[in-house]
């Protein structure tokens, strides 16, 4: 018996194929773990519905490994425990291989231990406070040194800020960034005295003794700034107490951490306008790149007036770096996979190339963006690449630390003992 050669190249080509499928079980489950309920829902569902846009993007791309993706879909419903015991289930129940989720620390710190233990793979896309890189988190959203500090720094020099207002919801995330930031300023010379700190809880909604406390920080004609790490609808009343006290952005101008185009989506933004916020991404990103994204997710979800924002972008990059380890690592097994995402390379949205260190942080732009009164962003900086930075130089106890993955197969490396830390309090 003899065969064509075109026979031959198929065989050879149904072979290699066959070959893609049985390195991964099909199909290969994206495990979504992000709040549906609860009062996160309203961020958290778009970053679902962005997953569920990318899952479909790779399928029509013809899948992955020969296999098509299939999204598991939980909701943890903003309860922080319950996102440990929905991890699990994804896991374990669900034998998704890779997760997409979380927004807040306290929800990530949930979820930690249970991903360590079964060596699960998890793609964090929010900003957070930094102080920690575990062996199983790609942390795609902004470290303190790709958001804070940039913020802090376009204050000083941009704009002559010498007094600082820092003002937070009070949780991990606020408190120990501003911690870092604190110890920041006194190093550019800032007083202690010109430094004042506030934290309020989720929900809080009388400014006007805050507001008054921070106008008259000003009271020695020194002009005043407000770096906000305030989460949720309490920013609202916040910048309408600005706003009742006569004070505009030109007075004290506000950098915000946690304000984007989907919190100001549908918001009277009227005593907004002129007020700063820093991100890696804006939706007013004027780049090609960025024109497609916005008009496939206009497209998937049906609703020309539905916003992008920046953990949406962190997800697109965090998600496509996967897909192509998993190409290259022939498998979806977690640790091959791991193993190659150190170095992934992919075009961010706003210009530039995103890079993933071994201390498993991008490198991305810094952006600062003024609030326009149709609730998007004026941009006014733009940084090249900042590598993340997992352990800040500015709080004493994370200065000597490193952490890399690759070579020295540690999260918590100091380099004073030339040792690996196993634990820390807040880790």
């Amino acid at each position: 018996m003899t065969f064509s050669k075109a026979t031959l190249l198929g065989t050879a080509a149904a072979i290699s194929l066959a070959g893609a499928a049985q390195a991964a079980d099909c199909p290969i489950k994206v495990g979504v773990l992000h709040s549906l309920s609860g009062t996160m829902a309203i961020s958290e569902t778009t970053l679902k519905d962005t997953m569920l846009m990318l899952v479909e993007q790779q399928n029509e791309k013809g899948g992955l490994l020969g296999c098509d993706l299939e999204a598991v879909v939980v909701d943890p419903a903003s309860d922080w425990p319950l996102f440990a015991e929905k991890a699990r289930e994804l896991l374990t129940v669900q034998e998704v291989d890779v997760i997409f989720g979380n927004w807040t620390s306290v929800s990530r710190k949930s979820v930690l231990p249970v991903i360590e233990e079964l060596n699960g793979l998890l793609f964090y896309p929010v900003q957070y406070e930094g102080e920690e890189s575990s062996k199983n988190v790609f942390y795609t959203g902004a470290a303190p040194n790709q958001q804070a500090i940039p913020a802090t720094d376009y204050f000083l020099e941009e704009l002559g800020v010498e007094k600082f207002a820092l003002l937070g919801t009070d949780y991990v995330y606020p408190r120990t960034t501003n911690n870092i930031l604190k110890s920041y300023l006194k190093d550019k010379g800032i007083a202690d005295a010109d430094i004042f700190v506030n934290y309020t809880p989720f929900g809080h909604s009388d400014w006007s003794k805050i507001v008054a406390d921070v106008v008259a920080l000003g009271a020695d004609g020194k002009k005043v700034g407000v770096i906000s790490t305030i989460n949720g609808d309490a920013n609202i009343g916040f910048y309408k107490e600005l706003a009742a006290a006569g004070i505009s952005a030109d007075d004290i101008p506000v950098v915000a951490f946690s304000v984007g185009e989907e919190e100001l989506s549908g918001l009277d933004t009227s005593n907004l306008v002129g007020h700063l916020a820093a991100w890696n991404y804006f939706m007013s990103a004027d780049t090609d790149a960025n024109e497609e994204f916005i008009a496939a997710w206009h497209a998937f979800i049906g609703d020309d007036a539905r916003v992008t924002n920046d953990p949406m972008e962190a997800h697109y990059i965090g998600f496509h770096m996967w897909v192509n380890a998993v190409e290259d690592a022939e498998t979806t097994d977690v640790d091959a996979v791991r193993e190659a995402m150190w170095g992934q390379e992919f075009p961010n949205l706003t210009g530039g190339t995103a890079v993933m260190g071994v201390n498993h942080h991008l490198a991305k732009p810094v952006l600062i963006g003024e609030i326009t009164e149709d609730g998007q962003f004026d941009i006014l900086s733009q940084t090249d690449e900042v590598p993340g930075d997992a352990w800040t130089d500015y709080l004493p106890e994370s200065a000597l630390l490193v952490s890399d993955w690759k070579d020295l197969e540690c999260g918590m490396y100091n380099t004073q003992t030339e040792s690996c830390v196993q634990t820390r309090s807040n880790y």
